[in-house]
């Protein structure tokens, strides 16, 4: 793409999450983020319908190149996320987060593992059911992709709902750290399903988890004192402002190469920053000026990343069948959800306590997002790809509306 082809672009994607965001805010009033994905699906929609009516008009495909131009797996994956997850980590309080590291770190790892299991197997015997014969190994795969919950998504509609801070610390930390394992666990799987387990071994399987999560966090906590120091010898905003955006891409970029988790290597340093830094190394300006910058940015990029997700609809294949297997993938992603942070809480809970209505809260505001569907995007070419991003851009539709807008009702229902 040219220079003024991605003008252009970003232009009208700007454009059109500002229409979007100002019609939600005068009329709709929903949570800015879920009021983008609404609008969005609905043009879409609408575009699908209008296309079947007036073929000659061609709406779908100027939508589908215009989806293709963005590359919602490249954009977000390699673009995108690390600045969401350094906006929302840097707001994170590290001292409430490791007061709860247990809860956070179970959850982030087994309660992965176990949902992943859980989901691969009701999948396979629900899409026998409607006829698809989508291997086992695939159905991992899906688990893998659908279990982690989305950081972006989690924090951005947390910020909207009244909810305990301990509830809150739980599940903020939870789904900034359990992306990293789900995408290290996704990794493994295709490799499995695409190439066979010859090629895997179980020390390979142990090796490239040590380097990618261990190894990111270690980068990202270098690359945040790095940034410390160098902010502790000045004091000028500006450019304390342009150290902690350097931070990101270098920390993100730099994990790529070496093949560590640049979401984790960004959250770490997040936190580092967001606590210590702003700490000992800020001026009450200087934390002013960066808290500004990142949440502007936070909310901007948030907008572009809801819009783009609302406009996906019109890549997915929905036929008969997969609309069948969405349904029933909605309720076993939420049981398979409920057993990941039951099983934590009941083993836990006997040596700490739990606010009263933790699990129902945890289930149900376990929102799924674009790391889902940028990671179904992801996957080779093959015959079962189709119908995993369909069933999979089904459930984080549902997760974002439904779980999103009634998280709250959730909330004062059960939590006393």
């Amino acid at each position: 793409m040219t220079v003024t082809s991605i003008f252009n672009l970003l232009a009208m994607l700007v454009t059109l999450a500002t229409v979007f965001g100002y019609i939600n805010f005068r009329w709709l009033k929903l949570p800015h983020t879920i009021g983008i994905v609404l609008i969005a699906l609905t043009v879409s929609v609408t575009i699908l319908i209008s296309d079947r009516i007036f073929p000659a008009l061609e709406f779908e495909a100027a939508v589908r190149g215009l989806l293709i131009e963005i590359d919602f797996e490249e954009t977000l994956m390699k673009g995108l996320l690390s600045f969401l997850l350094f906006a929302g980590a840097l707001h994170v309080d590290l001292g409430t987060l490791l007061s709860r590291r247990w809860a956070i770190l179970t959850m982030a790892t087994a309660g992965v593992v176990i949902s992943t299991l859980i989901v691969a197997a009701l999948m396979f015997f629900c899409f026998k059911t409607f006829g698809l014969q989508i291997p086992l190994g695939y159905c991992l795969v899906f688990g893998a992709l659908i279990s982690p919950t989305d950081p972006v998504a989690v924090i951005g509609i947390l910020k909207t709902v009244k909810i305990p801070e301990t509830l809150k610390a739980k599940i903020s930390g939870e789904s900034l750290f359990n992306d990293g394992i789900g995408v290290v666990l996704f990794s493994v799987l295709v490799a499995l399903a695409t190439d066979g387990e010859e090629t895997l071994t179980a020390a390979g399987v142990i090796e490239l988890l040590t380097i990618e999560a261990v190894g990111g966090s270690l980068l990202g906590l270098v690359s945040g004192y790095i940034a410390y120091r160098a902010m502790r010898t000045i004091n000028e905003h500006n450019l304390e402002v342009l150290i902690t955006l350097t931070l990101v891409m270098g920390t993100y970029g730099l994990a790529s190469q070496l093949h560590m988790s640049g979401p984790l290597a960004v959250v770490v340093a997040g936190l580092f920053i967001g606590n210590h830094g702003k700490k000992f190394a800020m001026s009450d300006d200087t934390r002013h000026h960066i808290d500004t910058f990142w949440s502007l940015t936070d909310e901007v990029l948030n907008s572009l990343l809801f819009l783009a997700i609302g406009f996906e609809v019109v890549a997915i294949e929905l036929t008969g069948n997969i609309l069948g297997v969405v349904i029933l993938a909605v309720p076993i992603v939420l049981l398979a959800r409920f057993a990941a942070v039951s099983l934590p809480v009941a083993i836990l809970g006997r040596f700490r306590t739990f606010t009263t209505g933790a699990i129902p809260v945890m289930t149900w505001g376990g929102i799924r997002g674009g790391i889902s569907v940028a990671l179904a995007l992801s996957l080779p070419a093959s015959e079962e790809k189709p119908v995993i991003l369909a069933v999979t851009y089904g459930v984080v539709i549902f997760s974002i509306i439904v779980q999103g807008l009634t998280i709250e009702r959730v909330v004062r229902a059960t939590v006393r």
